[in-house]
């Protein structure tokens, strides 16, 4: 996300964290070599599920209330809706603070991946960023959006 341009749209700062989130949920690399590691620098599963809805309210409303604030059109939303759905669907039946590999064990959690990559995929795009460039940790995350 080191190139993600500001202008994409005007809440590029929720955007980045919607980004990070869908980026974490949808490579299982990054998912081995980081959750099951417990890496702190990236956060659990939970901080990601945090980035993604916390000031979003995916979790309440479709990311089609926000085309053109948060995402940029009508297929970015279909997408983040998508992979909100499955991640949430995971983590109503696993629970909120379970260990990782609760999460990455469970048997839609390839949907999650599969969701969550199209969604990454298709914003890292449209902010001309390489999709495949590993995550930023959550300090970088946090100079970069001048948040918490």
């Amino acid at each position: 996300m080191a190139g993600m341009r500001q202008s994409t749209v005007p809440w590029w700062r929720w955007r980045a964290q919607v980004r990070s989130a869908l980026h974490m949920f949808g490579d299982p690399t990054f998912q081995r070599e980081s959750w099951l590691a417990g890496r702190p620098e990236y956060g659990s599963i939970t901080d990601a599920v945090y980035r993604l809805v916390g000031d979003s309210w995916l979790d309440r409303w479709s990311a089609t209330t926000y085309i053109g604030s948060l995402v940029t059109d009508a297929e970015e939303a279909a997408l983040v809706d998508a992979a909100v759905r499955e991640i949430l669907g995971v983590l109503h039946d696993v629970g909120e603070d379970a260990p990782a590999p609760a999460y990455l064990t469970h048997p839609r959690w390839p949907d999650v991946v599969a969701a969550s990559r199209a969604a990454h995929v298709a914003l890292a795009g449209a902010d001309e960023d390489d999709p495949d460039a590993p995550p930023d940790s959550l300090d970088v995350l946090r100079i970069r959006t001048g948040g918490r």
